[in-house]
């Protein structure tokens, strides 16, 4: 039984990430949260898993805070795409299409209930490293999702 968390008050942001698993792995919520409960988190931290072959799986209850965005989880959701990394580990945008057709549908929908959410990959949140006011594509330090949301978002348009 999953425990009952706290609600976000508004959602400000819709989070892309990946799970960090290379291509063949085929996991999904059940694994994700043992790996969370591994780490000291109530239960799975995201609120949408998309596997391999595109199905969706329920994380969190989508009006529960999450736990995948440290310094924004109390006003975001977080959609992992399973994946994201090769066979050394390395990042790589190896989702199939599945999974980029069912994120496509998922964004939709989230964003038809949150409409001035804005949408953005996990490494879009990464802290200004050299404090200029702008986040560029070297100071990012973390790779998740493995792929540059916006300019999937300007090609597959919502």
């Amino acid at each position: 039984m999953t425990p009952r968390l706290k609600d976000r008050d508004r959602t400000d942001l819709i989070v892309v990430h990946c799970s960090a698993t290379g291509p063949k792995a085929d996991i999904g919520r059940r694994e994700i949260t043992q790996w969370h409960l591994k780490r000291g988190f109530v239960t799975i931290g995201y609120h949408y898993v998309i596997r391999r072959d595109g199905t969706i799986e329920n994380g969190r209850r989508e009006s529960e805070i999450g736990a995948h965005v440290s310094g924004h989880n109390s006003t975001s959701i977080g959609v992992c795409m399973v994946g994201g990394v090769d066979a050394l580990g390395k990042p790589s945008d190896n989702f199939t299409q599945a999974q980029y057709d069912t994120l496509r549908v998922l964004l939709g929908q989230l964003k038809s209930r949150y409409e001035r959410a804005k949408i953005l990959g996990h490494r879009d949140l990464s802290p200004d490293l050299n404090g200029d006011g702008k986040i560029t594509p070297n100071e990012f330090m973390k790779a998740c999702p493995s792929f540059d949301v916006a300019a999937w978002l300007s090609k597959n348009p919502l």
